[in-house]
């Protein structure tokens, strides 16, 4: 009786100790992701697993021929668990951008199962090549008038909004149309649902006087889109990742999202003024619990020519590997926990997407404190990892990565 009692006695203690170790070991894991400011980031369990260890990478990228080749999920599933499949990807093959996703979300979850990847939806612009899109083009139109009540209209013409520079022409869709809110929400709940995707992405959120939207009211714009993004995360479940792109300041948006991409898409967001608000954006976004991917390419071509098919200018390649230091330098001045960097120079798979970048593979190491300004008026920012020491010039755009 007494050996029986000594031997429960150990059972006991030895679960008392296992599970001691474990809350020790989960509160050493929250709290090794502070924020910039010394308060802890509170993560939530569909989140990627997020580290210090090299620069966090994002990818975001699409080829309208074909699927992925195994060996091409094989190079992008050692850089990334955090990814996104692009609006037209395998449509030439399958005939459908969600089944396209559906096999490259198959095809990461087989070779590493704690992969996040997500699907694309526009809503602004009705791009083509989902099934939920297909009949929107003037011969759909033609077919059936009724869908016409979900489209932009120009005000000038009276006639459909059109959208003639792309991959494909495409319509707008009309945010301020309740009806076409309620179809939005079910189709991209169903692109989610058959893609087995982690999550969405959802693209054109950002409501402000440089998106190009025409109408009176962008409050009541960002208020509709706001009411999308608020069914669509109810609707979802609560597994699944929701990312805004470039609506980390839309703040009807905002509270419905996980994450938010910064894509500078042009030259207003990426001068020195916005880049400096822009760290400000990604530590709000921290302590919020929340992601940020802050998306740099290199530059090439023209800004429309990125999407229409891989990027063919002469020497890109060689170029982004030059201009990549003082993009990666940008991003780590003001990373935060779960801020995630994409780097490329279009949203082809071709388009940098296959490219080895040696530096997005060092040892990196978590920040010792927050970014340091030379100057208060100044331009130059430094800031210290644990194996590595960031110096940016944002008013010349220079930049040195010292590692050790």
């Amino acid at each position: 009786m007494v050996l029986f009692q000594i031997q429960s006695i150990k059972k006991l203690s030895l679960v008392i100790c296992l599970i001691a170790l474990s809350w020790c070991s989960y509160g050493q894991q929250k709290s090794s992701l502070f924020i910039s400011d010394g308060s802890s980031f509170e993560s939530k369990p569909y989140f990627p697993k997020f580290s210090w260890a090299t620069t966090p990478m994002y990818y975001h990228f699409g080829d309208i021929d074909r699927v992925l080749e195994a060996e091409e999920v094989k190079f992008i599933a050692g850089r990334t668990d955090f990814i996104c499949i692009e609006k037209s990807h395998a449509f030439n093959m399958l005939g459908d951008a969600v089944l396209g996703t559906k096999h490259e979300v198959e095809a990461f979850h087989k070779i590493k199962p704690e992969s996040k990847v997500l699907y694309y939806y526009n809503s602004y612009v009705a791009w083509p090549f989902t099934q939920f899109n297909k009949d929107l083009t003037p011969e759909g139109i033609a077919k059936n008038k009724e869908l016409a009540k979900f489209l932009a209209v120009d005000p000038e013409t009276g006639k459909l909004l059109e959208k003639t520079n792309g991959p494909a022409f495409s319509y707008y869709f009309d945010a301020l149309n309740p009806e076409f809110r309620k179809w939005w929400v079910a189709a991209a709940l169903e692109g989610i649902k058959i893609s087995g995707a982690d999550g969405i992405f959802v693209d054109r959120m950002n409501v402000d006087d440089n998106a190009g939207y025409l109408v009176d009211d962008l409050a009541e714009l960002a208020k509709a889109k706001g009411e999308m993004m608020a069914a669509l995360k109810a609707q979802m479940g609560t597994d699944k990742i929701l990312v805004g792109n470039n609506a980390a300041t839309t703040k009807d948006v905002f509270p419905h999202c996980d994450a938010f991409m910064f894509e500078h898409y042009n030259a207003t967001v990426t001068n020195k003024e916005h880049l400096l608000k822009e760290w400000g954006d990604m530590k709000r976004v921290a302590k919020a619990g929340k992601i940020s991917i802050y998306r740099f390419g290199a530059k090439g071509k023209g800004r429309n020519d990125i999407t229409i098919g891989a990027t063919e200018t002469d020497g890109i390649e060689q170029r982004s590997k030059d201009q990549l230091e003082y993009h990666h330098a940008c991003f780590l001045i003001g990373a935060q926990p779960y801020s995630y960097f994409q780097w490329n120079w279009g949203w082809n798979l071709e388009d940098g997407n296959l490219v080895d970048y040696p530096a997005l593979q060092k040892q990196l190491g978590s920040p010792k404190g927050d970014f340091k300004r030379e100057n208060p008026d100044g331009w130059v920012f430094t800031r210290e990892f644990e194996h590595a020491s960031v110096w940016v010039n944002t008013e010349t755009k220079k930049a040195k990565i010292t590692w050790y």
